[in-house]
């Protein structure tokens, strides 16, 4: 029986020796290569061709979002598994949208990462069942339309999203308001879940009629205007 070829991307190294064992212990997969961040992801996954990589969504350089995109295209038989303690639909959708093939949580069961496995090598789709619960009440119970009451923003997730509509990548907004990456890319997913955004050109138009910023400054141009909310001490 051929194995199944296993690359993990993860960058925290006891979590990923821990998913090498649990890989590992199973007979008919074995892991072929590890990375530690996006790009080292990309390039083991050209390298090695593996039959699944397993990926962290919040990494250095790339994160896994941006890597399951570049995957997509230039590794279309190497089918990503989206490993994270995300639960939120934002993230979900993007990775998702970008071509991976499954989504698990990290709180999972050892035994559910092992049938997500299996399930995207065997060219299925596989949803978490606390993610997959989340859709089917959602598809049940329809989110509001645009025009509908949305849920207001917290004071950073306003800063954020004025950020992200001026074309600020999220490292430079975690060092404009002095908090991480992952922290920024929490408070992202939050804020489009609560105002019902699917893009940045969705961010940009709602900045626009929150009168943030003009439709000219649209993009990164020109100061926030006397009406932003104050930094955060």
């Amino acid at each position: 029986m051929n194995q199944l070829r296993i690359v993990l991307a993860e960058d925290h190294v006891v979590v990923r020796e821990g998913l090498k064992a649990l890989v590992n212990a199973h007979r008919t997969m074995c892991v072929v290569g590890e990375a530690s961040d996006g790009e080292a992801a990309c390039e083991q996954a050209r390298t090695l061709q593996p039959d699944v990589l397993v990926m962290d969504l919040s990494m250095p350089k790339l994160n896994g979002t941006q890597a399951t995109q570049l995957l997509s295209e230039e590794c279309p038989n190497v089918k990503v598994l989206a490993l994270t303690v995300h639960e939120d639909r934002g993230y979900l959708m993007h990775v998702m949208q970008a071509g991976a093939k499954g989504y698990v949580l990290k709180r999972a069961a050892a035994d559910e990462l092992i049938r997500a496995i299996r399930t995207v090598a065997d060219g299925g789709i596989y949803l978490d069942p606390m993610v997959a619960g989340t859709l089917v009440q959602q598809s049940l119970f329809p989110r509001p339309t645009p025009d509908e009451e949305r849920l207001p923003l917290s004071t950073r997730e306003t800063e954020v999203l004025q950020r992200i509509a001026r074309g600020f990548s999220n490292k430079e907004i975690a060092a404009e308001l002095g908090i991480s990456v992952k922290t920024v890319e929490t408070y992202k997913a939050r804020l489009m879940e609560k105002q019902h955004l699917r893009s940045r050109a969705d961010i940009v138009r709602f900045a626009i009629r929150s009168g943030w910023l003009d439709r000219d400054t649209a993009g990164g141009v020109g100061p926030f205007p006397d009406t932003s909310l104050p930094k955060s001490r």
